[in-house]
């Protein structure tokens, strides 16, 4: 086919509204290989194969495929996934194919555009409710029912992160959030999804509403957001957190905030990636400080464990994690040196160098309920300590092994 006839083909299916199947067919068959059309989130928009096999080996960018961003001015809006059915004539040019590309690209943006509204009118409301802006029951409803969502019989808020543990590719906090939003809707279809746009938050946050009054629902929809979230992405550590019911509307935003606290808990548990905000403990007693007063509690936070965390950070020791495990350990320092896999030795000389940054010794009962709360306070505000090798001095009875991951 001349370059001519296939732009004309191309031209004619998109200004018949043929939709993009269509397009990417006559494209396909202009450009004489086969053909898949994904969206900025990695979800299949349209193909034109040979094969259910050339299908898989196209969505899978097997041997033989060429994948080239869809780009509306500086936004890349998916992918064109290509495998020629046979050898290029020699001297072809490339114009054709970034032409084609380029329509296919304006195609994507207007089909889901739709998409992208309604997306973009749930992150505006998640965002509210997280941020307490939305408090009122009538006002509530009124946007709930702009989104046909019913809440006033119930819902819950979930809190999921992933943090890459390796580069990734542009777009990837997007496919996070589809992602999650699929494993929501597997198990209630009327789930909404958001990226949060909370400041100083490195991972993909996403902010999930489960419509419905019933606990059961609720804990299948968790679970099944961190089986798609551990199936579809690899490579990441995962978070989530969730709410108790809400009775009324008007607690949404206390949801969001039960969820936030328990995706922080979870965010540093050794227990498992999921927490229910009834299994954050005595992390409860501080939502409220979390919620109403977080400048007291960063506060707290910076007069106890704060130091230690700094001193981590800089010279890749263990000391909060050391700290951890001797309160784990009810304060027993063989105990310690035994979770920790190090000498007593060790252990000692951190909790001494923890005394000599925070000021509280872990010797007093108060210096170890002021560390304690402190800690919590580290993780209800969602911060990480470092990870590091024991490798300062005494360390010699052993070293401690790095995690293999964190969660946020």
């Amino acid at each position: 086919m001349s370059d001519s006839a296939a732009l004309d083909a191309i031209t004619e299916a998109v200004e018949s509204g043929a939709g993009l199947p269509e397009v990417v067919r006559a494209a396909a068959r202009a450009l004489d290989a086969s053909l898949a059309v994904t969206d900025a989130w990695g979800a299949t928009l349209a193909v034109a194969a040979r094969s259910p096999a050339d299908e898989r080996a196209l969505l899978s960018q097997g041997e033989g495929v060429t994948s080239i961003p869809l780009r509306v001015a500086d936004t890349v809006v998916g992918a064109l996934h290509m495998r020629a059915k046979a050898d290029r004539k020699p001297g072809q040019p490339d114009s054709t194919r970034r032409l084609l590309a380029t329509m296919i690209a304006s195609e994507v943006e207007r089909v889901r555009a739709p998409d992208r509204a309604s997306e973009s009118a749930a992150a505006d409301f998640l965002r509210a409710v997280l941020a307490r802006e939305l408090t009122g029951r009538d006002e509530l409803l009124h946007r709930a029912k702009e989104l046909s969502l019913q809440v006033q019989d119930g819902a819950s808020m979930i809190v999921a992160r992933a943090h890459p543990q390796t580069p990734t590719d542009e777009g990837w906090r997007g496919r996070v959030r589809a992602v999650a939003e699929r494993g929501a809707r597997a198990v209630a279809s009327r789930s909404i999804a958001a990226l949060s746009d909370r400041d100083g938050i490195l991972a993909a946050e996403v902010l999930l509403l489960v419509p419905g009054g019933d606990e059961p629902t609720a804990a299948r929809a968790a679970d099944g957001i961190l089986r798609e979230l551990e199936a579809g992405l690899s490579g990441y550590t995962f978070a989530i957190g969730r709410s108790r019911i809400t009775e009324d509307p008007a607690d949404l935003p206390r949801a969001a905030s039960e969820a936030l606290l328990a995706a922080n808990v979870a965010q540093g548990s050794s227990d498992g990636a999921s927490l229910a905000f009834e299994q954050t403990g005595a992390y409860r007693l501080l939502l409220s400080a979390m919620s109403e007063n977080p400048s007291e509690l960063q506060r707290f936070y910076a007069e106890t464990v704060e130091p230690l965390v700094a001193y981590d950070e800089q010279y890749e020791t263990e000391l909060v994690r050391t700290l951890e495990a001797f309160l784990e350990a009810d304060g027993n320092v063989a105990g310690t040196a035994q979770r920790l896999f190090t000498h007593r030795h060790t252990i000692y000389y951190r909790l001494e160098r923890v005394r000599e940054l925070s000021g509280h010794d872990v010797g007093s009962s108060d210096g170890r309920e002021k560390l304690s709360l402190g800690l919590k306070a580290m993780r209800v505000l969602g911060i990480s300590s470092a990870d590091g090798p024991a490798s300062e001095a005494g360390a010699e009875g052993g070293r401690v092994p790095r995690r293999s991951g964190r969660a946020g």
